[in-house]
């Protein structure tokens, strides 16, 4: 049986596992105990691991193709990986569009 998982659940365990491999947290005040990220940081990283999951999608594709020795359910769950970070991605570029939208609207 398969969980259900939420994309946004894997964008946000997939960040914390990418600061962790990284230098120091994004935003890391040293005056400060807490770990603070801001929205620019958090959508560029985001932006950044769609990249990424699409590139390796790509070189699997590519290794499998040229006849290297990839087995077809990596290429496969790779690809399923980088289609629904690229939905989610798209997604959440939709609902900022509409947040901005209805905050024009907005008679002040």
């Amino acid at each position: 049986m398969i969980n259900r998982v939420s994309p946004f659940q894997i964008a946000t365990q997939q960040l914390q596992q990418t600061q962790l491999q990284q230098k120091p947290a994004i935003g890391l005040d040293k005056n400060s105990a807490t770990n603070k990220v801001s929205f620019g940081d958090f959508l560029k990283e985001s932006i950044n691991q769609v990249n990424q999951a699409q590139a390796n999608s790509d070189k699997m594709t590519n290794a499998l193709a040229s006849g290297q020795n990839v087995e077809l359910h990596d290429v496969m769950i790779s690809a399923q990986k980088s289609s629904v970070s690229l939905t989610m991605a798209v997604e959440v570029r939709n609902k900022v569009i509409e947040a901005y939208q209805e905050m024009m609207r907005m008679q002040v």
